[in-house]
């Protein structure tokens, strides 16, 4: 097999994985978690995610398709000496090197900007609101519209490494606009459903929302994603997202247990935070 054969081969391999790959719904979705449409916000999440892959993929193979043509025409020949001739100067590159990382910057800044706009669009009259309140290590959610609660603990372990045994859950109804405020009740933490392809920060003594859809009924896996402790790790929860009904019998079930109310900042462990009325008494 000639060298010139060998060298082809390997281009044609790449090309062939790529367009074989490129079949997968996997692939198509850039390898992120979950599936597609599983709110109303990871969609354009996927969308923003592909366009700069695609972009900087090519940006990528023009400039390795420049670096190999430099070192093919300009390779010292058979019997060359000394050095090669010096350019100090050559302005085209230089305004080229310039101009197409501003560009790429100024797009992909502006574009960012445009869908956090989008996903930060408060809803007007959510039809589920939800306080997720944040604790070493674990969470607590207050079901605001029907006045229970559910108080969880860390996770729980039934031996085994990485098979959990009791995460707290949060539940959500398919196809409702949901509102969640997020908090902290000692330090930062972060709200992490990863199939939701977005987090929040969790501050005391700040509230932070989200608003989103839930569109695709399922288990989903989330996590705090702010170090935040020696068990940060263990710091998980659930996200179940179902029907009207089983919602509805969910709440039911936090009625019968006597969880009526909401939780508050009484078990937060920062009570002399800025804001707050200190009465001091010399």
């Amino acid at each position: 097999m000639s060298k010139r054969f060998k060298w082809a081969i390997v281009p044609l391999a790449t090309t062939m994985v790529l367009l074989l790959s490129g079949c997968s719904d996997q692939f198509a979705r850039g390898f992120l978690p979950g599936v597609w449409g599983v709110t109303n916000h990871t969609d354009r999440i996927t969308g923003l995610w592909n366009t700069a892959w695609i972009v900087l993929w090519l940006v990528g193979i023009i400039a390795w398709a420049l670096m190999g043509w430099a070192i093919l025409v300009y390779r010292r020949r058979k019997g060359e000496t000394g050095i090669p001739a010096q350019l100090r100067y050559n302005n085209p590159i230089e305004v080229l090197f310039t101009v197409v990382p501003l560009i790429l910057v100024i797009g992909f800044f502006a574009f960012t900007a445009r869908d956090m706009a989008a996903i930060e669009q408060p809803t007007e009259n959510p039809e589920v609101t939800i306080q997720v309140i944040a604790k070493q290590w674990s969470w607590d959610f207050n079901y605001v519209d029907a006045n229970v609660f559910e108080s969880g603990i860390q996770a729980q372990f039934d031996g085994q490494e990485g098979v959990p045994e009791t995460l707290p859950t949060l539940y959500l109804p398919v196809d409702k606009t949901v509102k969640i405020d997020l908090s902290a009740r000692d330090v930062i933490h972060s709200f992490w459903v990863i199939d939701f392809l977005y987090k929040k920060d969790m501050f005391p003594g700040k509230t932070n929302t989200m608003y989103f859809t839930p569109q695709v009924e399922g288990t989903y896996s989330g996590k705090c994603a702010e170090l935040c402790g020696e068990y940060h790790s263990m710091m998980l929860f659930q996200v179940k997202v179902v029907s009207q009904a089983e919602y509805d019998s969910y709440l039911a079930t936090l009625v019968a247990k006597g969880q009526t109310g909401q939780l508050d900042t009484t078990y937060d462990r920062n009570q002399n935070l800025p804001g707050d009325n200190i009465e001091i008494r010399g």
